[in-house]
């Protein structure tokens, strides 16, 4: 499967075209609460592909529904309606799948991690820390991008053509490091043998001294919504014996369907 880059949508944010009332709303909202810390409207616009004055209106609105709050000086940061869902769903999501991740963090004693897909990135949602002198970087409700991270190859060699390549017209494929892959055709070879194996390998690509495998995560219906990675770090833990973990985390990452 080859991808040709899309001439349709732009760069550094969603299609243009962001699509009917409940799509803006939602894509306003998700831009609104992203990251850390109040965001300025024109950093929410840019985010969701929606037009200033409609942004504006859809903030208002979510506002009112206290799902926003407005920060003054034109930022905003999640309302408590919207923190309060949120642990709503952490809490009915939990049951399970802390279980599965601590089971396989321990045995093979690294960090794991579970992303769930975001529009053109993925989000933490899941972390367990292994019992090492070191910590990683990484907390949960952090974006990662797609092109460059275990978790986020394994989403996009099971994604549809066309949305493979909206996604990258629309969040790039920046070089993180000097392992990056940041041509199109040379990820589409990548993601093909990812479908092949079942796993996915981040050889520093995403951060210094950082490799990391991961595995798809699917639905009931068979879509893929996120993955599971194994964090180490590239001068203690060789290569090879990092592969070594892939059945593990096979299975791991299958009994995750019936939890999501």
């Amino acid at each position: 499967m080859g991808y040709e880059p899309a001439e349709n949508v732009r760069h550094g944010g969603r299609a243009s075209s962001a699509g009917n009332a409940v799509t803006k709303t939602l894509n306003v909202l998700e831009a609104a609460v992203a990251g850390q810390g109040p965001r300025r409207l024109a950093d929410i616009c840019v985010e969701s592909g929606v037009p200033k004055a409609s942004v504006h209106r859809i903030l208002a609105t979510l506002a009112e529904l206290g799902f926003i709050t407005s920060e003054g000086g034109g930022s905003y940061r999640a309302g408590p309606r919207m923190l309060a869902l949120a642990e709503e769903v952490k809490a009915a999501s939990a049951t399970g799948i802390g279980d599965v991740l601590t089971r396989l963090s321990r045995d093979v004693r690294q960090t794991v991690h579970l992303a769930l897909h975001s529009g053109d990135h993925a989000v933490y949602v899941h972390k367990v820390e292994a019992d090492q002198p070191y910590r990683m970087a990484s907390r949960v409700g952090m974006r990662l991008p797609l092109h460059c991270t275990a978790i986020g190859k394994c989403i996009l060699a099971h994604l549809p053509e066309d949305e493979v390549v909206s996604i990258v017209a629309s969040a790039g494929m920046p070089a993180k490091t000097s392992e990056t892959i940041t041509d199109l055709k040379r990820l589409s070879v990548e993601l093909a043998q990812i479908r092949e194996q079942g796993y996915s390998i981040d050889n520093e690509e995403n951060e210094k001294t950082i490799r990391c495998i991961g595995a798809p995560v699917f639905d009931r219906t068979g879509a893929v919504v996120g993955g599971v990675s194994i964090s180490t770090v590239a001068f203690l833990l060789p290569r090879e014996e990092l592969l070594a973990f892939a059945p593990v985390l096979q299975t791991a990452v299958a009994s995750l369907t019936n939890l999501l």
